[in-house]
């Protein structure tokens, strides 16, 4: 899939993170008119017309002065410019054209991407014509919106997606190396991972958070196995990004979870599942990602007589309903069941690409679904009738069935969660769809 990044910029208080939260119908981003309150998750996934993206919310700082403010905006578009491929220049129509705006405007002037000048707050004729000083930035068209209720937003993303590119097709037999992407929060292991795997010092290893700063490929070939190892750096809350080459470092690991097909999720074990590593989870698991959970440090931690069973039943709370993620306690430093890791992680990967049979999963499912039919709604019941597995590089599936609407996400879940105990798709997203018979 050829996915687009969308970043979004401008001075806080122009209402960048509800605009974030509406285009991925979420609301992830604290909102609040306090400037420069965005302190967590800005990243997120979204789609129109067909077109996947993601986008980036380039945020709030707490403003210590003017001047370091405006020198911490700058620094955030320039790195923003750099990575992303489309510009959303929000400003606010109550405020008008500031000082700030007009700064920002001069440095996306100088770039060749598409730019998308946002005027916010207007939801009415007259702010509509207040807007029109927005021409004087020089940067051409823009689009009027309120990202409160929304409207305006239809076009934007309309306009948006012609810059995108399109789809491209996936050849499902492709012979390219699977590309497993080592992610996690800072500090976590990862690159002793990658080190330990291929037996030599192929990444600096130092007790400093954050020493990788780019993603970086391993080709692996041992014991049978063949495929690439991506470290990336790791990624932090978006409050302990204070410097911009972290904040870099946060674009391209977004980026490496997009381009790679499974992902090895590393938890240090003696801080616990943070509310970072869900995002992180979260992020793998719109992308479509396989995922593997790796307890890291497990030699730290103090241990009772469950304590491996209490501490994997509060991940997969943390987790749910994605709870048949497989989750693997390792010790890099002892390497202690690091290759179970990857054995684990080919399974979830072979997982991932698996057909089922037309005829098989009809004849399965089928005979599930007349045990356990779709509760009935309004009087009316709902037959499915056929299902099919769809030419994806993930698993989709088709149920087709009389009245579709009426099948809600309870019973789709039910679905789900057969088809992975039957055909084993453990630590792989499923998308099930009901399509009219």
């Amino acid at each position: 899939m050829n996915t687009s990044i969308v970043a979004i910029v401008g001075r806080p208080n122009v209402g960048k993170s509800t605009l974030f939260n509406r285009l991925v119908q979420r609301r992830d981003a604290i909102v609040d008119s306090v400037s420069g309150v965005t302190r967590d998750r800005h990243y997120g996934k979204s789609d129109w017309n067909g077109k996947e993206f993601s986008v980036i919310d380039t945020g709030g700082y707490a403003i210590g002065s003017d001047d370091i403010f405006e020198e911490e905006i700058r620094k955030q578009v320039e790195l923003a410019l750099e990575e992303a491929d489309l510009i959303v220049f929000v400003v606010d129509v109550e405020q008008g054209i500031t000082p700030m705006d007009t700064e920002v405007a001069k440095l996306l002037r100088k770039v060749k991407k598409p730019i998308f000048l946002v005027v916010n707050k207007v939801d009415n004729a007259m702010r509509e014509n207040d807007a029109l000083e927005f021409f004087n930035l020089g940067l051409g068209e823009y689009y009027t919106i309120s990202s409160i209720n929304g409207s305006g937003t239809g076009e934007l993303l309309d306009a948006m997606a012609i810059k995108m590119p399109e789809p491209e097709e996936t050849d499902l037999e492709s012979e390219e190396l699977p590309r497993f992407a080592i992610v996690g929060r800072p500090n976590a292991g990862k690159s002793s991972f990658i080190n330990a795997l291929i037996g030599k010092d192929r990444n600096i290893v130092t007790d400093i958070a954050g020493t990788t700063r780019d993603s970086i490929d391993t080709k692996y070939n041992r014991f049978g196995f063949d495929f690439n190892l991506v470290d990336t750096a790791g990624i932090r809350k978006k409050s302990k990004v204070k410097e911009d080459l972290e904040f870099y470092s946060v674009m391209r690991a977004v980026r490496t979870i997009e381009y790679s097909d499974v992902i090895v999720l590393m938890v240090d074990a003696s801080r616990g599942f943070e509310s970072q590593d869900q995002n992180i989870f979260w992020l793998a698991e719109k992308n479509k990602k396989g995922v593997v959970i790796l307890i890291n440090k497990w030699d730290l931690v103090e241990k009772e007589t469950n304590t491996m069973r209490d501490y994997e039943a509060a991940v997969r709370k943390e987790i749910a309903p994605f709870t048949d993620v497989p989750i693997i306690f390792t010790s890099v430093l002892t390497k202690q069941r690091i290759f179970k890791a990857i054995e684990t992680a080919v399974a979830v990967f072979e997982s991932r690409k698996k057909r089922i049979p037309t005829s098989k999963l009809n004849d399965t499912m089928l005979e599930i679904i007349q045990q356990n039919p779709p509760p009935a709604i309004k009087g009316k019941y709902v037959k499915i009738k056929y299902c099919m597995q769809l030419p994806t590089p993930t698993p989709q599936f088709a149920f087709f069935a009389n009245l579709p609407q009426y099948v809600k996400d309870p019973y789709k879940r039910f679905l789900e969660n057969k088809l992975r105990d039957i055909f084993d798709f453990n630590g792989v997203p499923i998308i099930i769809y009901f399509r009219q018979k």
